[in-house]
């Protein structure tokens, strides 16, 4: 065993720019070989199998293929100049010598990573069918399945945390399949290719020595720590840092086990809802139908009532039961004023600490509320609207902002400030004000009414 030596920023720096000329020459002999785009990006990563090892051995290749090799091999080197410098900060956190030498030994560049982290999606998936594709018939029988095992193999680690068997068996079966689907990237070389060449690098790293430090604790090898290309771990799809913060030991063994122990997958659930604040005994919210005249601008997060006070604007259940007693409530509108209307709370929120997605919260309320036998979402949605681009999205904010409706950046992502916009245009126009954007909305705004600009 022997210490690497840090590097300096020049080495840093020099390392980069050799990389740079490796990859500028590399372009010129591949041409547009390399241009394909990457496969597009599921929901849930479900993570890509392990990019082989680099080697500069081998029979002769084609002009453009060895060009390929020779910048991935640029990679390789670089990475380990830049893995010399990580060593430092992991030694001063007190990662031990023989998990960096274990854990770092044998680190591989993955393009598939960086490619992955590259890519945008191309529209904005409706939530009609998010729901389509997350709460299938499927998913829900074999969730049932899984939900009387976790009730016969981990009922008491439940009863510790107190959230509901059902709802942590939703997550499982969101983040993993049940376990069955949480990816093959080995975690230490993901997050070290992210690190050194992703978008998110500073983020990437602190990750990283996340990994480092659970490794160090013993909780899983080096080989078995694997999971999404993005760095997501096991069957609960826990960040390292999330990992450190949340994980539970179930069963007992003294280990933190995310990737084969049902109790450990269980108790980190549960322990990551109880702690982002679920509340016992509380549903994570119910469908609801509005009134008439109601003014759906008061559709939003940040407008939050007890449910007795919803009530006495006129809003019911569907079926005319009384609301859930909940406090800090609002209402939820995923489709706009045509779709399903939806009264949630602490417990919405809850969910949403572990997938800061509506469309994921409402999908893990949704499957549980079925796995518990109850009924799936009543209302249609407006399933003729057709999803927005992200082209599209960002052509609506340019127009909101020129309108003097300010939308913050074009950046085609659908955010507060968007949607706050919207309504703000929809007002001054005479629409209902639910802050949903579609085609139609976007055709208004457009000067040629109806023609792209």
């Amino acid at each position: 065993m022997h210490s690497v030596p840090s590097v300096s920023l020049s080495d840093t720096s020099f390392a980069r720019q050799c990389l740079t000329a490796l990859l500028f020459a590399g372009g010129l002999a591949a041409g547009v070989a390399g241009c394909a785009g990457p496969a597009p990006i599921a929901p849930q990563p479900s993570g890509q199998p392990p990019v082989a090892a680099i080697s500069s051995s081998g029979p002769v290749v084609p002009r453009a293929e060895a060009a390929t090799d020779a910048v991935d091999a640029a990679h390789q080197a670089a990475l380990e100049t830049w893995l010399a410098s990580l060593r430092t900060d992991a030694r001063a956190s007190g990662i031990s010598e023989a998990t960096l030498s274990a854990a770092l030994g044998d680190v591989r560049f993955l393009p598939r990573v960086v490619e992955l982290d590259k890519v945008q999606p191309e529209f904005t998936r409706t939530p009609w069918d998010y729901l389509d594709r997350t709460v299938t018939a499927q998913r829900i029988q074999l969730g049932q399945e899984k939900l009387r095992q976790v009730q016969a193999e981990a009922g008491q680690v439940l009863q510790r945390h107190d959230v509901p068997a059902e709802v942590v068996v939703a997550i499982w079966g969101m983040e993993s399949n049940y376990g069955s689907n949480y990816g093959d990237t080995p975690t230490i070389d993901a997050l070290a290719t992210l690190g050194f060449e992703g978008r998110r690098a500073n983020w990437a790293r602190r990750e990283l020595l996340a990994a480092l430090r659970i490794l160090d604790l013993g909780d899983i090898p080096r080989a078995q720590m694997i999971g999404s290309w993005a760095g997501a771990m096991g069957q609960t799809q826990f960040l390292p840092s999330s990992f450190l913060t949340y994980a539970v030991d179930g069963d007992g063994d003294g280990r933190r086990d995310i990737w084969g122990s049902l109790p450990d997958v269980v108790a980190s659930t549960a322990n990551y809802l109880a702690r982002a604040g679920w509340q016992a005994q509380q549903p994570w919210g119910v469908e609801v139908r509005l009134p008439v005249a109601w003014d759906y601008a008061r559709a939003d997060p940040s407008v939050t009532l007890p449910a007795a006070q919803w009530a006495a604007e006129g809003i019911t259940t569907l079926n005319g039961a009384p609301l859930p007693s909940l406090t800090d409530t609002s209402i939820l509108l995923p489709a706009g004023a045509r779709g399903p209307a939806f009264l949630v709370g602490a417990n919405f929120r809850a969910i949403l600490r572990y997938n800061n997605s509506t469309n994921y919260a409402l999908a893990v309320g949704l499957l549980a509320q079925q796995l518990a036998g109850g009924p799936g979402v009543q209302a249609s949605w407006p399933r003729e609207l057709a999803a927005l681009s992200r082209n599209d999205m960002a052509e609506l904010q340019r127009a909101l902002g020129e309108r003097g409706f300010e939308s913050g950046a074009a950046d085609g992502v659908f955010g507060p400030a968007t949607r706050g916009a919207v309504r703000a245009y929809q007002r001054s126009e005479g629409l209902v004000p639910d802050g949903f954007p579609d085609l139609e909305l976007l055709r208004r705004l457009r000067p040629s009414g109806g023609s792209p600009q």
